[in-house]
């Protein structure tokens, strides 16, 4: 099928695939992990509802969330003579619910109850603390207990799976007021409460911005036996700055195609080199921006800019966590509007944005990859002789002297770009269900229904219906074919600027 007229289109792209030529299993690194706000907002009906259904649709493994030991967690206070209370009733709660929706915890451990800390320095509208402890001795008895309550709860052999952070970017002032050497002696004092628990939990860093202190790190932990169990640390998509958390700056998209991308291959290759060169990566935050506030969030060329990013790094990163799975995420306080460019996948109420497409799409992948020389495509095959081809096209048509705050609130019309010739041989004689799934201007494209809307400042419970209705992810197309021994499955489609295409063939 061609969808716009073979006038209107430039020059043919085409993607030719034979079922029998398979590439091993497919990577699923870009569902290992996701990211989200704080720990005492997974405590609320409607963030627990959101990742229970983005669980169903994209199968995330594993989450990451700041502020498990902040105040609001109610972990950790003193008496009157300075000993240690301890309380583990909301993380209970918490993780309990993660474990009955089958979601892992990737543990930040951070950031410090007051009554521990050495100073009165915090970030964000929920005041998370940033300083050192004023006791390292207390701190690693915290963390010790809170990690032996877990065995005690979970057993043994589940929290052997989980993954132990150290803090949260370090290497930024707003995050961490002791410096490199005393994250060191923080991460150090942290991983040997830990592994006082059990020597086969893991254990890592240094979660810093913009890849930093890898290098740094690792050194350390070789000369003092820290232990050390995996990398992390952050990238986005932008060229200038790290934390913005109110939006003000005027983030911009860098022009760079090879942005995140080159950063992975980078750190990679720090620890390849390095005297722990087996070292996990995993990217505990990536996205676009690193701002709460950038419409770039809530656009549809954003589901094509995930798939980009994520086909050229997981071949370097263990896993790439996206930040955020919602909008309800409140660093600067609770936002006022339906979209306004919050990290997330699904926005306050429960619409999926394109980014949620993306994830949705690359789940829906078979588990066993074919061969695929096209770019921007990744095809793969599954146990009942399915076929599924994801491809899209990336384009940056943003001006230079304008920011993304600017750029997409507006209503973004794309270009023509190609026809895309799909063919796929050797599938077995049979009858197929073909579906073709698609993201792209005004195609799951719920900002533009919120942007005709008249961008209102909330929401009725019907128009988030209408918009939900308008953006539900089903099939564009679906037809029923017959394919005959020998007989190439061939199909056309028109794409335009940022367009995404799933086209799904299943056997019947």
């Amino acid at each position: 099928m061609i969808e716009e007229p073979v006038s209107n289109m430039p020059s043919e792209r085409q993607i030719s695939l034979d079922y029998l030529a398979t590439a091993g299993p497919l990577n699923r690194a870009f569902k290992r992990c996701v990211g989200a706000g704080r720990a005492n907002e997974g405590l609320r009906a409607d963030w627990q509802r959101q990742l229970t259904h983005a669980k169903q649709v994209c199968d995330f493994e594993y989450i990451r969330m700041h502020g498990l030991l902040c105040d609001d967690m109610g972990v950790y206070s003193e008496d009157s003579k300075g000993n240690p209370v301890y309380s583990w009733q909301y993380i209970d709660e918490l993780y309990d619910f993660l474990a009955d929706i089958h979601v892992r915890p990737f543990v930040e451990i951070g950031f410090m109850p007051v009554a521990l800390s050495s100073g009165p320095e915090t970030i964000f509208w929920w005041k998370g603390n940033v300083t050192p402890p004023k006791d390292y001795q207390k701190w690693g008895d915290l963390v010790t207990a809170l990690v032996q309550h877990w065995v005690d709860r979970y057993g043994l052999d589940e929290v052997k799976t989980w993954y132990f952070e150290v803090w949260n970017e370090p290497n930024l002032d707003g995050f961490w007021t002791g410096g490199k050497d005393e994250y060191f002696k923080l991460y150090a004092a942290t991983a040997h409460a830990v592994k006082r628990v059990s020597a086969d939990f893991r254990v890592g860093g240094p979660a810093t911005a913009g890849n930093a202190w890898v290098p740094e790190l690792i050194n350390y932990c070789a000369s003092t036996d820290a232990p050390l169990d995996f990398i992390t640390t952050h990238t986005y998509g932008v060229d200038v700055g790290f934390l913005d958390e109110f939006g003000n700056r005027g983030t911009v998209l860098s022009r760079n195609p090879d942005a995140v991308n080159r950063d992975a291959r980078r750190v990679r290759r720090e620890i390849e080199t390095s005297v722990m060169p087996a070292l996990e990566l995993h990217y505990t935050e990536w996205s676009s921006s690193y701002t709460p506030s950038d419409p770039f969030h809530d656009s549809y060329i954003n589901a094509a800019y995930i798939l980009d990013k994520l086909k050229n790094t997981t071949e370097y990163a263990d896993s790439m966590s996206y930040w955020t799975f919602t909008d309800i995420f409140e660093e600067s306080a609770p936002r006022m509007t339906p979209f306004h460019g919050g990290f997330g996948m699904l926005n306050l109420q429960g619409i999926e944005k394109p980014a949620f497409r993306a994830y949705q799409f690359l789940n829906m992948l078979g588990a066993l990859k074919l061969e695929c020389g096209d770019e921007r495509a990744l095809a793969a095959r599954d146990e009942q002789g399915g076929v599924q081809v994801l491809f899209w096209d990336l384009t940056n048509n943003q001006p230079d002297d304008v920011n993304n705050q600017n750029y997409y609130i507006t209503d973004i019309k794309p270009g023509m770009k190609s026809t895309v010739d799909l063919r796929i041989a050797n599938l077995d004689p049979g009858r197929y269900r073909l579906s073709v799934y698609r993201v792209g201007y005004r195609i799951n494209d719920p900002f533009a229904d919120y942007f005709d809307l008249g961008s209102p400042s909330q929401l009725t419970r019907e128009q988030v219906s209408f918009v939900q209705k308008r953006n539900n992810g089903e099939p564009v197309q679906i037809e029923t074919v017959d394919i005959q021994i020998g007989q190439v499955l061939a199909r056309t489609y028109g794409v335009r600027d940022n367009d995404v295409y799933l086209v799904s063939a299943s056997r019947v």
